[in-house]
């Protein structure tokens, strides 16, 4: 989707792996929800898979426009975070992988990222809560999306 470089998926694993997924949409991932990662992880043996989105803002004239899509700046940003949670993580004693995705719901692929990896929770940093009915217009408020949909638990951290 990037350039032509070929993307390997991580292996979802052996069943009965242990897995936390730490998501973000799009935001740096807080020293406080790579805290809640490796707390949720350390007793159960688990290992933590970081996945960051890299928003693609949609179509023109229902054709993808290169303009919409995330540039080099952004790309590099995500892969940053995903590299800082990783040796944060790492240096917790957790094992930890990561990968990055371009989407426009993000919602969705963090849903299913989550299911087809296994996990057994998802952590992802989040601002305070809204209105609900303005909530779904903001994308801020993704995190509350994905605790609506998913069907594993769904831990946020409000980031301050």
């Amino acid at each position: 989707m990037f350039g032509r470089r070929r993307v390997v998926l991580p292996d979802p694993g052996l069943p009965g792996t242990r897995r936390i997924l730490l998501a973000t949409e799009g935001r740096a991932i807080s020293k406080e929800a790579i805290a809640k990662a490796a707390e949720l992880a350390k007793p159960i043996g688990a290992s933590v898979h970081v996945l960051a989105i890299a928003r693609i803002h949609g179509v023109g004239f229902a054709l993808p426009a290169p303009g919409l899509y995330p540039n080099k700046k952004e790309l590099r940003e995500r892969r940053e975070t995903i590299e800082h949670a990783i040796k944060t993580l790492k240096g917790r004693g957790v094992e930890a992988d990561g990968h990055l995705l371009g989407t426009r719901k993000a919602t969705k692929r963090i849903v299913r990222e989550a299911e087809r990896l296994g996990c057994d929770a998802i952590v992802m940093g989040a601002d305070a809560p809204r209105n609900r009915l303005l909530a779904d217009l903001m994308w801020s408020q993704e995190p509350y999306r994905v605790e609506r949909r998913a069907s594993v638990p769904v831990h946020l951290v409000v980031e301050r």
